[in-house]
């Protein structure tokens, strides 16, 4: 394996793009210039799961204020949000599992976005 300009191996670097989701996404993008392994990844990360965070947050509130005044609404946001939230825990396991193995794998068209980013 390949080591960053940070002194990482580069597939450690990957894995730890994906950590804590974007933000170590645009920590990695902007600490590492050089190479584009971690940088795709790094971008990837944030073009997955920044996106993911705010539709949960956009409805989470939207759950909350139904709360009050559509009976069951209400949960039907929540049984959104939890999809949400499961679908994002399993592209997280697997997204930082391909950055591991050492593997460019790319979701559909996030993964081509991110590729042009770089």
């Amino acid at each position: 394996m390949e080591k960053t300009s940070m002194g990482l191996e580069e597939n450690i670097a990957g894995v730890l793009c994906y950590v804590l989701g974007w933000l170590t996404g645009i920590v990695f993008l902007v600490l590492e210039k050089e190479n584009k392994f971690v940088r795709f990844h790094a971008m990837q990360s944030i073009a997955t799961f920044l996106p993911l965070s705010i539709i949960a947050i956009v409805i989470s509130m939207m759950g909350s204020a139904f709360f009050w005044g559509f009976g069951g609404l209400w949960m039907i946001f929540s049984l959104i949000n939890m999809l949400i939230g499961l679908l994002g825990l399993i592209l997280w396991l697997i997204l930082m599992f391909k950055a591991y193995q050492g593997e460019r794998y790319k979701l559909p068209i996030v993964g081509d976005f991110a590729e042009k980013q770089i």
